[in-house]
């Protein structure tokens, strides 16, 4: 059974090319099927011609017609409200609609969450839906990170429901039985942090989780912690970061191995040592960040996304929807406010 996937065509920023790319590739890896959401009479010659050049002659790729784009420079509120016919919108609708189980988007952040919003709503009891990362640690466990910019300015209530979110999550998807949460500060002490992180602290001490107290940034990547909450403006900061660090890290390291192996053999297995390091600190492997507290499945990816960063966001879209992770955030939300879900 192929599960439907709607793909935001004209997100990233050589849009239509490697979303049209990363359609095919997840076609011919994934169980899915997708719908390529944007202007048909662009999308049709050029998914043709790629079909043609891997030698693909009939993939589940259907083409959903919307005239419009909203693009990266587009402010948020307003591109929502006048681009109706948007390929963010028409692609949200297939989800809202029940034609697709989820829909990925290499496009404006902002724009993706306040359409999200807009067509799907959000879970009973969620203030703020909160984008959601997921980093390599040193353990080989992931770690999510939450908010990584949805939201820029957070009170403490919606780290609260940040918590519970990624710690749902992180039981759906990860697998994880007794997932540790952490607050990012900018030391363990309860005491320490800004006035956000200060507030928020008792209201993540008394939830029904296994809450670690305050963690630090270097945390994220140690494997203490399953869940780091913070608020956007950080998470976003943290986050980007963190992909320059990876890229000067892989960049460096190419260029000591290039220099200093001079063995053929040494070379080789340098190479191959380098290639597991290289895809284990790949951004595109991890696709993109799902939008977490609307009433379906949403996953945003990087402007720079490549072909295979569209495959995995696909990929990611797929596995949330299998997980039901929505259910699962909505009854751990019940929990917190003691009130029935709608």
């Amino acid at each position: 059974m192929l599960i439907d996937i709607a793909l935001d065509a004209m997100g990233s920023d050589k849009s239509p090319e490697p979303e049209i790319r990363g359609a095919i590739l997840a076609c011919r890896q994934l169980e899915v099927r997708v719908h390529l959401v944007g202007p048909e009479r662009t999308l049709r010659p050029l998914l043709a011609k790629q079909m043609r050049r891997v030698g693909a002659r009939h993939l589940p790729i259907k083409i959903v017609q919307a005239s419009e784009a909203i693009g990266m420079d587009d402010k948020a509120v307003q591109a929502v409200r006048a681009k109706r016919d948007s390929s963010m919108r028409v692609g949200l609708k297939l989800v809202r609609e029940g034609a697709a189980a989820g829909f990925m988007t290499a496009g404006n952040t902002g724009a993706a969450m306040a359409t999200a919003k807009m067509v799907l709503g959000t879970l009973p009891g969620v203030d703020r839906p909160a984008l959601v990362a997921m980093l390599p640690t040193s353990t080989g466990r992931p770690c999510l990170l939450l908010d990584v910019g949805a939201n820029v300015d957070c009170k403490p209530k919606n780290l609260e429901q940040f918590a519970v979110m990624g710690e749902m999550y992180a039981r759906a998807v990860l697998k994880v039985a007794r997932p540790r949460v952490g607050l990012l500060s900018i030391g363990e002490e309860e005491g320490k942090g800004n006035e956000l992180t200060r507030e928020s602290f008792p209201l993540l001490q008394q939830l029904p989780m296994n809450f670690l107290g305050n963690v630090e940034g270097r945390d994220i990547y140690n494997g203490q912690a399953d869940v780091v909450v913070c608020d956007g403006f950080i998470g976003n900061v943290a986050l980007k970061t963190s992909e320059g660090l990876a890229r000067l890290v892989r960049e460096s390291l190419r260029e000591s191995l290039t220099s200093t192996v001079t063995a053929q053999v040494g070379a080789l297995l340098s190479r191959k040592a380098f290639n597991d390091f290289k895809k284990r600190l790949d951004q595109s492997e991890y696709g993109g960040a799902p939008l977490l507290g609307v009433r379906g499945v949403c996953i945003v990816g990087h402007g720079s996304s490549n072909e295979r960063a569209i495959m995995n966001g696909i990929r990611v879209a797929a596995e949330f929807a299998q997980a039901n992770v929505n259910a699962a955030i909505e009854q751990g939300l019940v929990a917190l406010n003691g009130a029935p879900a709608e």
